[in-house]
């Protein structure tokens, strides 16, 4: 259940400050607001003027250190919502673990690997421009094995994580989604999650899997599998490319979609520019169903693309604004993956488009 946000703030406030007093060390107060004016059109005549939330955050982290070059690691994430005031204290990243050598173990509700490989390769994550509307199927804010069988962009409660150290540029994060629900179907769902990571300096690359057990039903598996390449080219330029393939086994067969994502950055003092394109093509397969907004047939892709333009007031703080255009195929039902424009997913053929003007501020 949502609280008020002065309850949040008092709660998560009141959790920092105690900690200090029962000697935790490295402990910090953190968050993000990020809210933007939009206006959005879908074809059909739907429109709509609005202040949207881009989920913002407010946490509290630390760690203490255990000697031996090991730590235990804390940390709480909340929402909020600026524009409502609602809240709810640990529905973000949230976890309990350990550090030391040997790498990190933890558990909690927790951003997956297959999600976080590539989410920093789009300058417009996570806003309504964001290119969860076709990378993933969608976004999972915080999800469990039952509350969504489609998104492979999710955070997985009831989750166990370990991340390898890093050597020579490389690392394995792998997680795993306790299988705690029970469906009526006789199903156990669980989920495997997994991605290995280059990052050079002037190179990133990263191949991600994905597998969701029994989420279409028993005996039913489903596939996410990804690479992305990323190089900046200098301080200030980088350019991104993203493929992914999500394979879903129903009840009445197969339903596959290929998507890809590319980006570039640029950066002149102050002033930043940014594009993001995505498109994913026809789904394929013999399944009658419908996996979120994934639909086998012809005309069932989607294009999605935006520009966009940043500026800096500080190192914490930044103006931006942007246009976003998602052109379905004559058969495709994608829409905005966060703050969706409301009908228009679903609707077979619609193209939406908006324009946003926003603030962020880290802390």
């Amino acid at each position: 259940m949502l609280t008020r946000l002065p309850t949040l703030a008092a709660g998560t406030l009141a959790l920092a400050a105690a900690l200090p007093a029962a000697a935790q060390e490295n402990v910090q107060l953190y968050g993000r607001l990020n809210v933007a004016l939009e206006a959005l059109h879908a074809s059909g005549g739907d429109s709509v003027q609005r202040l949207s939330n881009n989920r913002s955050v407010l946490g509290v982290r630390g760690s203490e250190d255990l000697g031996g070059g090991w730590q235990a690691l804390f940390q709480v994430e909340g929402t909020l919502s600026p524009d409502t005031g609602a809240g709810s204290l640990a529905a973000r990243d949230t976890r309990a673990g350990i550090a030391g050598p040997w790498g990190t173990l933890f558990a909690g509700n927790w951003t997956l690997p297959y999600s976080s490989a590539t989410s920093a390769l789009d300058p417009f994550y996570p806003t309504t421009a964001g290119y969860m509307s076709l990378m993933g199927n969608g976004a999972g804010a915080t999800e469990n094995n039952t509350s969504n069988t489609y998104s492979f962009d999710r955070r997985q409660q009831n989750s166990v994580h370990y991340w390898t150290p890093q050597w020579q540029g490389w690392s394995l994060r792998v997680a795993r989604g306790m299988g705690e629900e029970r469906p009526a179907s006789g199903a156990h769902p669980a989920l495997t999650s997994a991605a290995l990571l280059y990052d050079g300096g002037a190179l990133y690359a990263t191949v991600a899997l994905e597998e969701h057990h029994d989420y279409q039903g028993r005996g039913l598996n489903d596939r996410g599998s990804k690479l992305a390449l990323a190089w900046r080219i200098d301080s200030a330029t980088q350019l991104a490319v993203a493929v992914e393939s999500l394979r879903y086994a129903t009840a009445t067969g197969d339903l596959r979609r290929r998507t890809a994502y590319v980006s570039a950055t640029r950066q002149f003092g102050r002033h930043g520019l940014r594009v993001g394109l995505a498109h994913a093509q026809s789904a394929t397969g013999n399944s009658l169903e419908t996996i979120g907004t994934v639909r086998a047939g012809a005309g069932t892709g989607a294009t999605h693309a935006t520009i966009g333009y940043d500026y800096q007031l500080s190192k914490r703080s930044s103006l931006y604004a942007y246009y976003t255009r998602l052109a379905n195929g004559r058969n495709g039902i994608a829409g905005f993956a966060i703050n969706g424009l409301g009908g228009e997913t679903g609707t077979a053929g619609a193209t939406l488009s908006g324009v946003a003007l926003g603030i962020r501020h880290n802390f």
